[in-house]
């Protein structure tokens, strides 16, 4: 029996609080963008967060209207490729492509448009942008292969508790057409969860990293209280 290979790990004392990504996550065949290799993708807006964590990747949306200011905060401290939400939804069109174009020229590596986007706003972005397009799938009904004729190059794949389920049935409604397309995907809280959907046909894994800022200052906190 082949012995596990054992990885040197080397930190210092002031950067020991690494937020890591799940080591499951590292069985993801993973995506190469721009040369690099793409597994684990965190999805966070806390900067501090994105600034101390060992993700391959950021993905950087949020509830709120696009704002090209909250994209070059991220870019300044990430020293790993930004996926950038740029709507889709009540922001579409000749917006998110604007937005599409500005997020490029702060740094995003990908632009992602949420699941409500047309086929109209996809090929609007297409036409100004140069990185590519991701799409957000939330359930199974949509025609996928539209979206990818229309120049979307990634899916996004966010079902919740059903997500594994939903890259299943992404892989066997594109794999026809185009076989090896590359899919993003929710994983989920556990490491059975996050395994189920790379068995399923996910290439790369986001997680959240939601209080860990919190979480980390209180146990900090608890240890000063401690030093008489």
């Amino acid at each position: 029996m082949v012995e596990k290979e054992i990885i040197p790990s080397l930190t210092s004392e002031l950067r020991s609080d690494i937020v890591e990504a799940p080591k499951v996550i590292r069985k993801a065949t993973g995506i190469t963008l721009f040369g690099k290799r793409i597994k684990s993708i965190i999805y966070t807006m806390d900067v501090a967060v994105i600034a101390n964590s060992d993700a391959d990747s950021v993905l950087a949306v949020y509830p709120w209207t696009p704002n090209t200011k909250i994209l070059e905060a991220v870019s300044t401290v990430a020293n790993k490729p930004i996926l950038a939400g740029i709507g889709g939804g009540l922001t579409k069109g000749l917006r998110s492509a604007t937005i599409g174009f500005f997020a490029e020229e702060s740094g995003a590596q990908a632009v992602v448009l949420n699941a409500p986007t047309t086929i109209e706003t996809i090929k609007s972005v297409k036409d100004v942008v140069d990185i590519p397009i991701i799409y957000t799938v939330v359930n199974d009904h949509i025609d996928l292969n539209e979206r990818i004729e229309a120049g979307v190059k990634a899916f996004n794949i966010a079902g919740g508790k059903n997500t594994a389920k939903l890259v299943a049935w992404a892989r066997t409604t594109i794999n026809d057409q185009h076989p090896n397309f590359p899919i993003i995907a929710s994983g989920g809280k556990t490491d059975d969860q996050i395994l189920a959907t790379i068995n399923a046909g996910a290439n790369a894994i986001t997680f959240t990293a939601y209080g860990i800022t919190e979480q980390i200052f209180q146990t900090k906190m608890e240890k000063y209280r401690s030093i008489h």
